[in-house]
């Protein structure tokens, strides 16, 4: 195979892992965010939940915190995913998904997200997902004989 084929090979194995890692990603948050609005007892079941930005921010506010929850559980569950399915980079698919995210955020609700607490609910859950992850990485993927030492 020459160059030219395998770097299109290559691009295309990028691709589906992509929209793997984008399904892991929305399959993990619709579960858990139903096992919240059950929790919470909250109905009729929100189809945009993981789009959501403009509920009102209160502790009191049980769709709020269903919603951050979901969030952060989804955020923090699918880097390990991403981890079995990718055994490397997780950082930089979950940087990817988020920005995915983003978009399709932007697009479902035709208005950009502007406040900031989904913001810092979105930057924490990048945080978690890299690092739950790469942790899965490192301590399940990689040879640890010589973890111990320093030198």
């Amino acid at each position: 195979m020459d160059y030219q084929g395998s770097r299109v090979a290559a691009i295309k194995a990028i691709i589906l892992q992509i929209g793997l890692c984008l399904l892991i990603f929305y399959t993990v948050y619709y579960v858990i965010g139903s096992i919240c609005y059950g929790a919470f007892r909250l109905h009729p079941f929100d189809v945009l939940l993981p789009f959501e930005f403009k509920t009102e921010p209160a502790y009191s506010n049980p769709n709020y915190l269903a919603n951050v929850l979901s969030t952060e559980i989804t955020f923090f569950i699918s880097g390990p995913l991403f981890g079995v399915l990718l055994r490397r980079w997780v950082w930089d698919y979950a940087i990817t998904v988020t920005l995915g995210h983003v978009l399709i955020t932007f697009a479902v609700m035709k208005e950009w997200p502007l406040v900031w607490h989904w913001w810092l609910a979105l930057a924490s859950g990048l945080f978690l997902m890299i690092c739950s992850g790469e942790l899965l990485i490192y301590f399940a993927f990689t040879d640890n004989s010589n973890r111990g030492n320093i030198f």
